[in-house]
């Protein structure tokens, strides 16, 4: 039995090779004692389990397979169920067994046995569970089954379906309530005053209506036109807020912490520990400020959609986004999202590869990652000058020279109030960097991967983000920019 075990079982079943062996055995004895009978026996034995063979080759049973993940996207550490419906489109051939292939990061594939003993109308349906403490799009499946013939001689594994992309956010962190919140009213929305002349009365009242509060009538319209008028210089506006996300691999890959996935599967992300702490902090700061009714922009350090390059995102074109929709896009954007660009200036590490590096031609040569020189340039100062004062510039950056500080400083001009934070090794000295930002006009701070992103978005409320968008909404006297 043991030598039977380590014989190969892709191709027969113990009851295969053993109907093998005796047919050798048969044979070899029909040919010393000259038995006719021993040799048809013989002839038999070995036909059985080649006819088996080649009939699962042949005849394949067809199943139609249904996976449905729940929730659709899941954050890491959260648990999404799976949900499988197999039907068999073909001629029964018994029971089969099948097993849901994943990622090694999940663990052991689940295996089940179809049909199931609740199957209803042909139909049996599976569930189990996942969890990933990794963001990225991962392939969950196909279903492969391993068929037999009706003799039990013969097997065959093959896929009956492509399985699907399960997709993994960043978690956001809770932050605590600053003074981005603060400038808000009940509704979630910013006042903007725009201050009219006294000749402009007319223009900028009309007449009173039901449910119009009294503190907008306005005495002197109502004087002249006999009938209640109210004023209609408070316009209600949607704050906005700019992100700038640093995805170049030459912010990001210095150091010896870096570190760029672990080979363990093909979903690997071009990634370093700096790099997931501002991929957390995009997606926390959004969340935070989506909650508030904020629209959100997303560039990158070229002043391109940010996600222009992230393979999980639903629209790669997009870069402005609103409402619980657009936080559910920047989610699904930040979760495959990787370094890209070229690998050299600045690295500390220049030789180092990776399973992804294939992809580092198709990333330099896309737009917006010609080289870490052109980063801040006048594409991205036009982009913010289009949304000039409209809310706060907050930019999540990693290691940076000097002369790239000097080029992003300016920036800090077309927002209400511009944010930086510098994700980079403790070892670093960036003062140089930083006073240059703040010379420029941002609040810049510089963090390590270690530091808690509570304590960080706090720093920024001791006496400038508090006023940031009540400052957005109100600086902006008669020459706002269009749209």
């Amino acid at each position: 039995m043991a030598l039977v075990d380590r014989l190969p079982k892709h191709l027969f079943t113990n009851r295969g090779w053993g109907l093998l062996a005796a047919g050798v055995f048969s044979l070899a004895f029909a040919q010393i004692m000259g038995r006719r009978d021993l040799l048809t026996l013989a002839i038999l034995l070995l036909a059985l389990p080649l006819v088996a063979l080649a009939g699962v080759r042949v005849l394949k049973p067809k199943f139609q397979v249904y996976r449905e993940f729940n929730p659709s996207t899941v954050e890491t550490s959260n648990t999404t169920t799976v949900r499988l419906a197999v039907a068999r489109t073909s001629p029964a051939t018994g029971h089969v067994i099948m097993e849901e292939q994943l990622p090694p990061r999940f663990g052991d594939p689940p295996a089940f046995r179809f049909p199931a003993r609740s199957a209803s109308g042909g139909t049996s349906r599976y569930e189990y569970h996942l969890r990933s403490g990794k963001r990225g799009q991962f392939r969950i499946g196909p279903v492969t089954a391993e068929f037999s013939d009706p003799f039990g001689l013969s097997l065959r594994r093959h896929s009956i379906d492509d399985g699907d992309l399960l997709t993994v956010t960043p978690a956001a962190v809770e932050l605590p309530v600053t003074g981005l919140a603060g400038a808000r009213g009940n509704d979630g929305v910013t006042a903007t005053r725009i201050r009219a002349n006294p000749s402009d009365d007319d223009i900028m009242t009309r007449e009173y209506r039901h449910g119009d509060p009294m503190r907008r009538v306005h005495w002197p319209a109502t004087a002249r036109h006999g009938q209640l008028m109210v004023r209609q210089e408070e316009s209600v506006t949607t704050p906005e807020a700019t992100i700038i996300l640093d995805q170049r691999f030459t912010s990001f890959a210095s150091g010896t912490a870096s570190v760029f996935g672990s080979h363990d599967d093909d979903s690997d992300l071009v990634t370093s520990p700096t790099f997931e702490w501002v991929v957390v902090a995009a997606m926390s700061i959004s969340a935070h400020l989506a909650e508030r009714n904020y629209s959100l922009r997303v560039l990158d350090a070229y002043g391109l959609p940010a996600f222009a390059r992230s393979r999980s995102a639903p629209d790669p074109g997009a870069e402005e986004f609103s409402g619980a929709g657009g936080l559910h896009a920047i989610a699904e954007g930040l979760a495959a999202i990787e370094l890209s660009g070229p690998r050299h200036h600045r690295a500390d590490h220049t030789h180092m590869s990776h399973p992804s590096t294939a992809r580092e031609g198709s990333q330099a040569d896309s737009p917006g990652a010609e080289s870490a020189d052109a980063a801040f340039d006048d594409r991205l100062m036009d982009k913010l000058a289009a949304h000039r004062l409209r809310g706060p510039v907050l930019a999540l950056l990693g290691t940076m020279t000097v002369a790239e500080a000097k080029a992003l400083a300016p920036a800090a001009g077309y927002g209400a109030n511009a944010f930086a934070l510098l994700v980079t090794e403790a070892f670093r000295n960036n003062e140089e960097v930083l006073e240059t930002l703040r010379q420029g006009g941002w609040r810049a701070a510089a963090v390590t991967a270690r530091t808690e992103l509570t304590a960080a978005w706090s720093g920024f409320d001791e006496g400038g983000i508090v006023a940031a968008a009540g400052a957005a909404m109100d600086v902006r006297r008669g020459a706002a920019v269009p749209r």
